[in-house]
C-alpha cells in the first residue's frame, strides 16, 4: 500500500508537470497573433493568458470525464504505472516539439501516450476506440478546417467592411478587438486543456480505489491543474509564439481578430460537447484561414506542411514512446525509476539545448522562422530558435 501511495503521488506530480508543459507549449494558441500585431505586449499577453487559463479550468469538466472515463476502460484494471508511462511519453514529445518551435498538439501527445501505454500494459480491450474516433480523431480533422473556413470568411468580411475607412484607425480598432478575442481563447484553452490533466489525475485516483468509477474531478484536482497550466502559460512558450505569430503568415490586426474569434468559438463549442480537440490545431487553422482571407494574403506553406506533418506524427509517436515506457515500468519499482530517470534526463537535455539560441519576450517578434531542417544545410538563413 505504501508503494501504491508513493506511486500515485509520483503520477500526480508528473501529471501536473505535463500540465505545466502544456501551458507554455500552448501559450501561442491565444497570444501569438496578438503579440505579432502589437495588440498585447509580450509580458502582458502571457500574464493575461495565465489568469484566464486558470479561470477557464473551473467552467466545465466534460473534457475531463472524456479522459478519465471515456478513452480508457476503467474496468480493464489500469494501474498508476501505466498512467505514469503515458505522461512520460507525452512530456518528452511536448518538449521536443517546443525545442524545434513546432506548434504540435499537447492534447494528442497525451492521448497518444495514454493509448500506447494502455495497449502495452493491459491490451487492446483497455482502450475504448469508439470514443477515440468520435471524440478525438474526427475533431482533430474537422476542427482546424472549420476554424480555418470561419477565419477566412471573417477576414474577408472585416476587410470588406473597412475597405473605405482609414487604415490606421481600422487597425487600431481591430487591435482593441484582439484584447477581447485573445482573452476569450485563453479562457477557452483553460476550459479544454486544463481538464485533460484533471482527467488523468482522476483516472489515477479511480485506478487505486480512492474515487469511485465515473467520479468527477475533486475540487483540489481542478485547482491544482488550473494552477499548473497557468504557471506554464506565464512562462511563455516563446519559440512557438514566434512560429505561429510570424511563421505562417504576415498577420495584421484584422486577421488576428478574425482568427482568434473563430478559434475561440470552435474551442468553447467543442469543450461544451466534451470533445478533446487540439487547441493548437484549431488556432493554427484559424491563422491560415485568416492569411488566405486577406486580399493578396499568403500562407507560408513550407511552415504549414511542417506543422501538419507534426500533427500527424504526434499521436502515434507519443504512443510508441509511452508504450515502450509502459513495458519497462511494468517490470516493477526499478522499471518505474528507470522511466523517471529517462524522463528527467531527457527534459534537462532539451532545456540545455534550448539555451543555445534563447527566445524570450524581447526577441520573439524579431525574425521570421523558416524550416528548421535548413539550419545546418544553409547557415545563412535565419532559423527559429
Amino acid at each position: 500500500m505504501e508503494h501504491i501511495t508513493f506511486l500515485v503521488a509520483v503520477v500526480i506530480i508528473t501529471a501536473l508537470a505535463f500540465d505545466f508543459t502544456n501551458g507554455f507549449h500552448d501559450t501561442a494558441n491565444a497570444m501569438a497573433t496578438s503579440i505579432a500585431t502589437g495588440a498585447f505586449k509580450p509580458k502582458v499577453a502571457v500574464t493575461v493568458a495565465a489568469v484566464l487559463n486558470f479561470a477557464g479550468a473551473f467552467l466545465s469538466v466534460k473534457v475531463a470525464t472524456t479522459i478519465s472515463g471515456g478513452i480508457v476502460n476503467e474496468k480493464a484494471g489500469i494501474q498508476p504505472s501505466i498512467i505514469f508511462a503515458a505522461l512520460a511519453g507525452a512530456i518528452l514529445w511536448n518538449l521536443l516539439t517546443w525545442l524545434r518551435g513546432l506548434p504540435s498538439s499537447s492534447s494528442h501527445a497525451l492521448y497518444g501516450g495514454l493509448i500506447g501505454a494502455t495497449v502495452v500494459g493491459i491490451g487492446m480491450n483497455g482502450v475504448n476506440f469508439g470514443v477515440v474516433v468520435s471524440k478525438i480523431l474526427i475533431p482533430a480533422v474537422a476542427s482546424p478546417i472549420v476554424a480555418g473556413v470561419a477565419a477566412w470568411g471573417a477576414t474577408k468580411l472585416a476587410y470588406l467592411i473597412t475597405r473605405k475607412g482609414n487604415e490606421e484607425s481600422s487597425a487600431k480598432g481591430f487591435r482593441k478587438g484582439q484584447v477581447f478575442s485573445a482573452s476569450l481563447i485563453s479562457l477557452a484553452h483553460g476550459t479544454n486543456d486544463a481538464q485533460k490533466t484533471m482527467g488523468i489525475i482522476t483516472l489515477t485516483l479511480v485506478s487505486v480505489g480512492a474515487l469511485p468509477k465515473h467520479a468527477l474531478p475533486p475540487t483540489w484536482v481542478i485547482v491544482s491543474a488550473g494552477a499548473a497550466i497557468a504557471l506554464g502559460t506565464y512562462m511563455g512558450g516563446w519559440r512557438i509564439i514566434r512560429s505561429m505569430g510570424k511563421g505562417l503568415t504576415d498577420i495584421q490586426p484584422a486577421q488576428g481578430f478574425a482568427s482568434e474569434s473563430a478559434a475561440a468559438t470552435v474551442i468553447l463549442t467543442s469543450s461544451h460537447m466534451g470533445y478533446g480537440l487540439s487547441t493548437t490545431q484549431v488556432c493554427s487553422g484559424g491563422i491560415m484561414g485568416a492569411g488566405l482571407g486577406k486580399p493578396g494574403g499568403t500562407v507560408r506553406w513550407s511552415m504549414a506542411r511542417r506543422m501538419v506533418y507534426t500533427w500527424g506524427l504526434t499521436l502515434p509517436a507519443a504512443a510508441l514512446v509511452s508504450g515502450a515506457a509502459a513495458f519497462v515500468a511494468d517490470k516493477g519499482t526499478w522499471g518505474v525509476l528507470l522511466v523517471g530517470v529517462v524522463l528527467v534526463a531527457g527534459s534537462a537535455a532539451m532545456f540545455v539545448i534550448s539555451r543555445r539560441q534563447p527566445v524570450h519576450a524581447g526577441n520573439v517578434n524579431e525574425v521570421t522562422p523558416v524550416e528548421v531542417a535548413t539550419s545546418t544545410a544553409a547557415p545563412k538563413t535565419t532559423v527559429a530558435a
